[in-house]
């Protein structure tokens, strides 16, 4: 995902929620609706998930220090976690909480007008805010699902956008059915029962993107594309004849750590190999452009000892994945 793509989204989803969460809660003042002030909540928290958003992606910018060497790409997945379990939770459990005190003691919503007016309001902006996180991420989504890219993304603005908006969308028609049957009742349960719907489908939501956030904080490997890509860029064929082992971890959505175990010809000098590392740290950073810290460890491949299993680097063929390589660091680094 590219950065302004995200940004753009983000700005876009703030400025959306920003107005709505005003326009809300000017609605509850003049009408009581609960829903209202469910959804001036939502709004108000969807706000601060934005500047959050917009926090973490400054952060990451930050360069290198001795402390943290591979610098500060993981602020995105942090703030994006931070997101998902403090701002959205909040506002699903107040949601939550409004919605049963309403049911228990329902009254009757006054100056209707209001919170329609706003509602369809909100739903305009929202759409607005919806098509721009859409337009952004079809940029980058490919062939993928709109699962699988939520899924599957290594930035996590966009799918936070997303599924936010979405959240939002589906808040306002719950909002919307609310007070439309408290009005035709006369029963101000349904508003209750609206704002309650409001808060199960933001907490399901916070859900949804913890565990997403959590897996990348854990530490994701490359995508299948890009191990594949990085693979055929190691091996030349002629003096690095196949990788025997690789790792890929993301340090941030834009960065990616490659380190590998590289089998090369016994009779090949250290000036040889040394060479031959350079080239192919050189093709792996133009068949994958993400990948600024590379580790390269030259060995020389024993057949029988692989097939065996008693060789630690015996090759294998599984794709890459998160963590460390399984023995020391590599002998030739480059990076930031």
């Amino acid at each position: 995902m590219s950065a302004s793509g995200g940004t753009k989204a983000i700005v876009a989803a703030l400025a959306a929620n920003l107005s709505i969460a005003v326009a809300k809660f000017v609605a509850f003042l003049f009408s009581g609706s609960s829903s209202m002030l469910a959804e001036s909540v939502h709004s108000l928290a969807d706000s601060g998930n934005q500047g959050l958003l917009l926090l973490g992606g400054k952060r990451a910018k930050r360069e290198a220090t001795p402390q943290h060497p591979f610098g500060y790409g993981r602020e995105r997945y942090i703030y994006a976690f931070l997101v998902s379990i403090v701002l959205f939770s909040v506002g699903g459990m107040f949601a939550v909480y409004e919605g049963y005190e309403k049911i228990k003691h329902p009254h009757e919503i006054e100056a209707w007008y209001w919170p329609v007016g706003v509602l369809v309001f909100a739903i305009i902006a929202e759409i607005f805010s919806f098509r721009t996180a859409i337009k952004e991420s079809n940029q980058t989504r490919g062939d993928r699902t709109w699962t699988e890219f939520v899924r599957r993304s290594k930035a996590p603005e966009l799918p936070v956008v997303l599924l936010e908006d979405l959240g939002a969308l589906i808040g306002l028609i719950l909002a919307l059915a609310g007070v439309g049957l408290a009005l035709g009742t006369g029963n101000g349960v349904w508003d209750g029962i609206g704002t309650l719907c409001i808060g199960i489908l933001l907490i399901l939501i916070a859900i949804v993107l913890a565990v997403e956030t959590k897996s990348l904080l854990l530490g994701e490997s490359a995508g299948l594309e890009d191990v594949e890509k990085i693979k055929a860029a190691v091996v030349d064929g002629e003096t690095v004849t196949r990788i025997i082992h690789m790792r890929t971890l993301h340090l941030g959505p834009e960065e990616l750590l490659v380190a590998a175990k590289i089998a090369v010809r016994h009779d090949e000098t250290a000036a040889e190999v040394a060479a031959a590392i350079n080239a192919a740290e050189n093709r792996i950073r133009e068949a994958c452009p993400i990948a600024r810290v590379i580790y390269l460890e030259p060995d020389i491949y024993n057949a029988l000892a692989a097939a065996t299993g008693t060789n630690p680097g015996k090759d294998t063929e599984a794709p890459a994945t998160a963590g460390g390589t399984g023995e020391g660091p590599a002998s030739k680094e480059s990076g930031h």
